[in-house]
């Protein structure tokens, strides 16, 4: 069995929610702190990061390496996967789904091979397995 990996990431919050702040940084890579409060979140987007804008990057992420991986397994490689994942958040409820969307360029796959491919993926996806409560659907599949 292979040794476990663990990824670590932090966040400083100073103050009450609506009106505090704070930082999230990502420890293990220390590639990126990134700016936090509820005003991004809760009321309107932008501003700073959120942490449903890092859940999106890490499904977005996670589904692209797997898709890969089943596309080489299936004998066709991809040349380019461009996958995009849209987490809702609704104040008061949560989160309320998340749509992922993939265009890739493969050689020598159908496009009906390719779309089930995609949902394969999606299902196995490990983030996918994490995130088991909330709706996930693939909204947008394009080979190029």
């Amino acid at each position: 069995m292979p040794n476990p990996v663990v990824n670590k990431a932090s966040t400083e919050w100073n103050g009450e929610l609506f009106t505090g702040s704070g930082t999230t940084t990502l420890e293990t890579s220390g590639k990126a702190t990134f700016d936090v409060a509820w005003q991004s979140r809760g009321e309107q987007e932008g501003g700073t990061t959120t942490p449903e804008e890092l859940i999106a990057a890490a499904h977005a992420t996670c589904y692209a390496m797997q898709f890969s991986n089943m596309l080489k397994e299936n004998g066709t490689p991809p040349t380019q996967l461009n996958t995009s994942a849209a987490v809702t958040f609704v104040a008061g409820t949560g989160i309320t789904g998340i749509e992922l969307t993939v265009r890739g360029t493969v050689e020598g796959i159908d496009a009906a091979s390719f779309d089930e491919l995609a949902r394969k993926a999606k299902e196995t996806c490990p983030v996918s397995q994490a995130l088991a409560g909330t709706e996930i659907t693939l909204a947008d599949v394009q080979l190029a």
